[in-house]
């Protein structure tokens, strides 16, 4: 340690340098260092890098390969599925030849055909220019002869020919006065019809609200009794029974010598079915007095409330129809007691809801709306014969009061033409209430008396020379006769016409009238080529 001091005190310079050139050194040292790992480092990842990039390399030659394979396939499967289109198309393609060459045979076959109609037409033609050529002259013969046959009848019935027509046209003047002198008679014995028609309607509608004893059939129930001694009891001592039975369903019980048989008057069908119920309920109790008789009257009328409602709530149902009003019910049920010249009135209104339905179907107009109008256009029947007027007038005013809609009401209005019809389901409605009322078997009328007077109609149009065809229709209203227009004439026809409505009128018996239309027609047919 001395010696260091003395050496570094005696040479300062050396010092300096050596203490410059060991940092140096060591720096430089470590620079070496530093190199050699990097080197070693560099080496290390120049070596890793190779072995990456063959071992890329080698899976870069696997997926090649792979993919080559799957090329192949992918050739190989779109060449068999070319191969199979191909196959498919030349198939298609020799199914379309043969048609095309059947179609060609076809063809071929029709233009043969085609040419010898064409040469059958053109002598045909031919003979038909012959034909022409002899009608002319067979015309012409005709009008020479017919204008000597002329001058021959003027110069035999010493008349000029303005004196001939003259006296022709007196002729037919004196038979269209005769025919017109039946045709007035006609119309006064139709008027006369009509109006003793509409005569026994109106006693009908007026008997049908008064409970007199001439109409039996329309204000009268028959109840059985089991014995006379029954009818004692029924009336009471002084009558008192009787009376409170009347007074309590207001309604007459007629007790007279019919045996075993009680009858009760009523203008009222709802008053007459409450009596009805109540007196059989009270022969069958057998304790009549007069609080008996309120007690039962009160419980018939009750159920028959009951089999209102449910006939009304039916009826609606089975029109396929909801949301009505519980009094419309109740009048709709009522109906049930109701018929018009034999007619159920309430299966009549089903059936005109129903029609009214399909035909609104039919136009595109609304079915329920329709529907609603139908089965409540003759609502105003179940208060007929407490409420004076028109039914159709009274039903709409109901059906107004109870919140039905204007269209209904109106429809209900003009049913009957009481107004003017406005709307399409007003229409609908009085085509339904005719097709229900008029068609067969709903009124009283057997179906096979009106098939056979239809039959008969048209065997007598067919029974005339040259009609080809007759049909009836508009429920035998209306004949429609088609005529062989090849052997009448215009002028025939209307002579037919006539002859016809003669025959008809001699032979057969129907109510109003029949119109008989003869139908001529001509068709000119030819083809363009």
């Amino acid at each position: 340690m001395d010696q260091a001091e003395d050496i570094i005190l005696k040479h300062p310079t050396v010092f300096l340098l050596w203490s410059i050139l060991i940092p140096f050194v060591g720096f430089l040292a470590g620079w070496l260092i530093k190199k050699i790992l990097f080197t070693r480092k560099i080496g290390d990842a120049r070596k890793k890098a190779d072995g990456l990039i063959t071992d890329a390399r080698k899976e870069a030659e696997i997926i090649k390969k792979q993919a080559e394979i799957e090329v192949k396939d992918i050739i190989l499967k779109t060449k068999s599925d070319l191969e199979k289109e191909s196959n498919q198309r030349r198939i298609e393609l020799t199914a379309i030849e043969k048609r095309l060459l059947s179609k060609e045979e076809l063809l071929e076959k029709k233009y043969s055909s085609l040419d010898k109609r064409e040469n059958d037409y053109r002598s045909k033609e031919a003979k038909l220019d012959l034909s022409q050529k002899e009608l002319d002259y067979l015309k012409n013969d005709v009008k020479k002869q017919m204008e000597q046959q002329k001058i021959q009848l003027l110069s035999v019935a010493r008349l000029s020919e303005d004196e001939a027509k003259k006296q022709v046209f007196r002729v037919l003047e004196q038979e269209l006065e005769s025919e017109r002198a039946s045709f007035v008679r006609k119309y006064e014995a139709e008027t006369k019809q009509i109006s003793d028609k509409k005569a026994r309607n109106i006693i009908v509608l007026s008997i049908q609200r008064q409970a007199l004893e001439q109409v039996q059939d329309h204000s009268t129930k028959t109840v059985p009794i089991p014995n006379d001694e029954m009818k004692g009891r029924i009336i009471g001592r002084d009558g008192r029974n009787i009376r409170a039975f009347e007074q309590a369903c207001g309604v007459d019980l007629i007790v007279d010598d019919t045996p075993d048989s009680i009858l009760i008057s009523c203008f009222d069908p709802v008053r007459r079915h409450i009596a009805k119920i109540a007196l059989e309920k009270l022969l069958t109790d057998g304790r009549i007095h007069p609080v008996r008789i309120e007690e039962l009257v009160e419980k018939a009328r009750k159920e028959t409330a009951a089999s209102i409602k449910e006939a009304g709530e039916t009826a609606i149902a089975e029109a396929g129809l909801s949301s009505f009003s519980p009094e419309l019910i109740k009048l709709l049920g009522q109906l049930q007691f109701r018929t018009s010249y034999g007619q159920p009135q309430l299966k009549h209104s089903i059936e005109v809801a129903h029609l009214s339905g399909t035909m609104a179907a039919e136009l595109g107009a609304d079915i329920k709306l329709a529907k609603r109008a139908g089965i409540l256009h003759d609502i105003g029947k179940a208060v007929t014969h407490e409420i004076e007027g028109s039914h159709a007038m009274i039903g709409a005013d109901l059906c107004k009061k109870y919140g039905e809609s204007p269209d209904v009401e109106h429809a209900i209005r003009a049913h009957h033409h009481d107004v003017e019809p406005r709307t399409v389901y007003a229409y609908l409605v009085d085509a339904a209430d005719a097709i229900s009322g008029g068609r067969p078997g709903a009124r009283s009328k057997t179906e096979a008396m009106y098939i056979q007077r239809l039959e008969q109609l048209e065997e007598i149009c067919l029974s005339f020379k040259g009609v080809q065809r007759s049909y009836a229709i508009q429920a035998g209203r209306d004949v429609r006769v088609l005529v062989d227009p090849h052997k009448i004439s215009d002028e025939q026809a209307v002579l037919m016409a006539r002859d016809i409505t003669k025959r008809i009128e001699q032979e057969m018996q129907f109510p109003g009238q029949i119109k008989v239309s003869v139908i001529r027609e001509l068709r000119a047919v030819e083809y363009a080529q």
